[in-house]
Parts: structure tokens; C-alpha cells; sequence
């Protein structure tokens, strides 16, 4: 069992990357950069000036915001006016019905009030708002993580400032970097496996929140996609499983008004984390203790790769998700550590080439391509059939596999994040 003091330091690490978020993240990370700055003004702004790096602004573009019937981030900027509270972090676009309509009224008025431009930074997650009212002014920037506020400025008085860290690219967080965590995919392993049951109920609660999201989407949001693969599913326990997780990235995908917990910045990631093993391991009659040390694995895994890759990236985070995933089922299986590796392994040589191309009710499709992969790929490792080292990215070590998988996304897909961007930003309507 790993030392007190590890787990300790894991389960920190869960706590900050397995987090409630109110629709897709990014809009909302934006709204509480705008709700901080409102608030450091200390009234309604006449100007709203955001600056965001490309990979905020490509995940912000084309998703539903909570509860408004409506996509994009002008809608989620004036709920952050009208009544968003700081204080809420990633679920300030929860909001009453009132209030919606309230931000609807605001935004009819006052649209021109608003710009949003991308900023050229080295850090791929970035918020920078600038409010004016009359002669007085204030900024807040978010970066690094989705709610990580690193400058706050009223006037010329300045009122926090990290920033520091901005000049140095992919800087971690700094707790993480104080508490120089180096995770291996054993020790994700012997965590799950080995720790304490009491010490990881906290888990549960990410089971709560997105089942229930998964049973708003199978009435039918977004794509249907998880509604329609239910219909077809027929009993089939894989279909089933897919069907039901797809559902709930449907249902934040469309807006839906419930939260989810996500994982590392991403509430597709955590939907796609808990619901999968939590589910197989209900169907397949596994024991609350397995399922719930199997929801644990699919986390830490998917955080222990994600890390690697970088917080935003032009590789999509369904691929670390359902990495963590096929870990998870090859667990439930009743598969050793080696076979474990083995799943992760032939994912890598799998889904390793998805990207990311913002965040949109098609993002259940993905989800559902690599939660089948997550399904093939853990059935042959629990038959010890894996990748070879010499094929692709794979290599006999499995914390080296997953290094080279990080290389690719933190290093290697920068032009294409660059083409894909262009790309949404340059459309012709047909």
C-alpha cells in the first residue's frame, strides 16, 4: 500500500481536478472571469473587452449554455453581468429562470457592449476581462486551470497577481509543483486498488451528478445520440453502458441545467470517467467496493495522462478519458496490473490521432468511438493480447507509452490546433 502521506497527496490531486461544472467549462470559466471583473468594478460595466487563447475560444464557440436555448459566449457573458456570483467558481451559469431571462433582456440591449478577441499567449488556457464603467476600470485573468485566477486589478490598484508563472509555458499548478507529485500508472493503480475504502468515498458523489445527467439526455438532447443507442441497444450490456454515457455528454452538450462532475477541466472527461465502469460494474454485478475502486482508477488514470498532454490541447480529452476507462473495465474483469497496462497501452495505439475541434453536441459521437475502443481494447488485454513496443507510440514501459501519447499532444499538434481553428473561424454558410 502506498505510504499515508502519498495518498494524502492524491486524493488533494482528485479534489482539484474532480470537480461540479455548470455546462461546458469553458464558457463557463469565462463567465466567471467576467462575473470577478464585474464584481472588482463594483458596477455595470460599459465595456466588456475578453481575450482569450485559442483553445478557450475554439471550446466556446458553438456549445449550449445552461438553461438559455442558446449557444456560444455572448449569452454566457451577460449572465455573468447580470446576476453571476464569483463566489459559485465553475457553476456561476447556474441560474434561475428568472435570471436567464433577465441576462436575455441584457444581452438584446446591450450586444455591442461586448468583444471578444483571441490573445496570443504560450498558456493554452487563458481569460483575461477588461470592464470599464465611465473613468473606472478593473481586469481579472484566469490561467492554468479553468478556475484559477492569477491577476485581479481595480483601477491601479492591484489586487492579485500571480502572473509570474505566465512567462514560462505549460507551468504546472503551483500546489502540485510544491508537493512534486510524480505519478506512475502503478501507483494510480495501487491507489485505487489498496487504499482504505473510507478514504475514497468521496467518488461517490461524482456517480450522483452524472447519472443524473445521463438520465436527462436519454429524453432526448443534442444529437439523441444516447437516447437513439439506447432504443437499439436491445439488452446488449456494452451498447447499454455507451448508450448511457453518451446521453449525459448530450445533455451538457444541449445546455442542460444540471451539473456534472468533470475531470481535469472537462466535464465530458468526467462523465466519461465515472459513468462507464460505474455502469458495467452494476451490470456485470460487481461489488459497491470494486465499482467504487474502479470510478477511482478511471479518474486518477485519465488525470495522470491528461497531465502529460497538457490542460487544453488539440488532442481530445476523450482520449486520455477512455484510457482511464479501459483501465477501469480490465480491473472489473478481474485483470492483473500488466493487463491493465496492456489496455492502456493498445488505446494509445487506438485513438491516440483524435483531436479536438471545440466543444459541440457532437462531442457524444466521439465519446461513444472511444468508449467502444475502451471495450475492445480491455477485452484483449484480459486475454494478454497487446500492441507490440515496436508498433506506433507503444513501448514495453507503460509510463513511457504514456509519455510519447503526451509528446504528441502537448508538442506535436500545435499546428494542428492553429489549422482547426482557422478553420471553425472561417466557415461559409452553404
Amino acid at each position: 500500500m502506498l505510504p499515508a502521506a502519498t495518498r494524502t497527496q492524491i486524493i488533494d490531486l482528485i479534489h482539484r481536478e474532480v470537480v461540479p461544472a455548470m455546462g461546458c467549462t469553458e464558457p463557463g470559466a469565462v463567465a466567471l472571469c467576467v462575473a470577478k471583473a464585474c464584481q472588482t468594478l463594483g458596477s455595470e460595466p460599459d465595456c466588456i473587452e475578453l481575450k482569450l487563447s485559442k483553445n478557450v475560444f475554439k471550446n466556446a464557440m458553438g456549445v449550449g449554455i445552461p438553461g438559455t436555448g442558446m449557444i456560444g459566449l455572448p449569452i454566457a457573458v451577460a449572465m455573468a453581468v447580470a446576476h453571476g456570483r464569483p463566489e459559485r467558481g465553475l457553476e456561476v451559469l447556474s441560474q434561475s429562470p428568472e435570471e436567464v431571462e433577465d441576462a436575455k433582456r441584457w444581452l438584446a440591449n446591450n450586444a455591442d457592449r461586448i468583444s471578444i478577441g483571441v490573445k496570443e499567449t504560450i498558456d493554452k488556457l487563458y481569460i483575461e476581462c477588461r470592464v470599464k464603467a465611465g473613468e473606472e476600470s478593473a481586469v481579472a485573468v484566469i490561467s492554468h486551470r479553468h478556475n484559477n485566477f492569477v491577476f485581479v486589478k481595480r483601477g491601479e490598484q492591484v489586487l492579485l497577481d500571480t502572473k509570474q508563472g505566465l512567462l514560462t509555458p505549460e507551468v504546472e499548478d503551483p500546489v502540485d509543483t510544491a508537493q512534486q507529485l510524480e505519478l506512475t500508472a502503478r501507483m494510480v493503480y495501487e491507489f485505487a486498488t489498496e487504499s482504505p475504502l473510507a478514504e475514497l468515498e468521496f467518488m461517490r458523489e461524482t456517480v450522483t451528478l452524472n447519472t443524473a445527467a445521463s438520465a436527462e439526455g436519454l429524453h432526448g438532447m443534442g444529437l439523441h445520440t444516447g437516447q437513439i443507442l439506447m432504443e437499439q441497444a436491445a439488452g446488449d450490456t456494452v451498447h447499454t453502458v455507451v448508450a448511457r454515457t453518451v446521453a449525459a455528454s448530450d445533455a451538457r452538450m444541449d445546455g442542460c441545467t444540471l451539473p456534472v462532475y468533470s475531470n481535469s477541466g472537462s466535464g465530458n472527461q468526467g462523465i466519461t470517467c465515472t459513468l462507464p465502469p460505474y455502469y458495467y460494474g452494476t451490470l456485470k454485478g460487481c461489488s459497491d467496493e470494486q465499482i467504487l475502486r474502479a470510478v477511482t482508477m478511471s479518474h486518477l488514470m485519465s488525470i495522470y495522462i491528461k497531465r502529460g498532454i497538457g490542460r487544453l490541447s488539440a488532442l481530445c480529452g476523450i482520449v486520455n478519458a477512455t484510457m482511464g476507462v479501459a483501465a477501469a473495465l480490465t480491473y472489473l474483469e478481474g485483470g492483473s496490473y500488466e493487463q491493465v497496462c496492456y489496455s492502456m497501452k493498445n488505446m494509445i495505439n487506438t485513438i491516440a490521432g483524435m483531436v479536438c475541434d471545440g466543444a459541440k453536441p457532437s462531442c457524444a459521437l466521439k465519446m461513444s468511438v472511444g468508449l467502444y475502443s475502451a471495450f475492445v481494447c480491455s477485452e484483449l488485454a484480459v486475454h494478454d493480447r497487446v500492441v507490440d513496443r515496436t508498433d506506433g507510440l507503444s513501448e514495453s514501459d507503460i509510463d513511457c507509452s504514456i509519455r510519447n501519447l503526451g509528446r504528441l499532444g502537448k508538442e506535436g499538434m500545435c499546428q494542428t490546433d492553429d489549422c482547426i481553428l482557422d478553420i471553425m473561424t472561417h466557415k461559409r454558410d452553404n
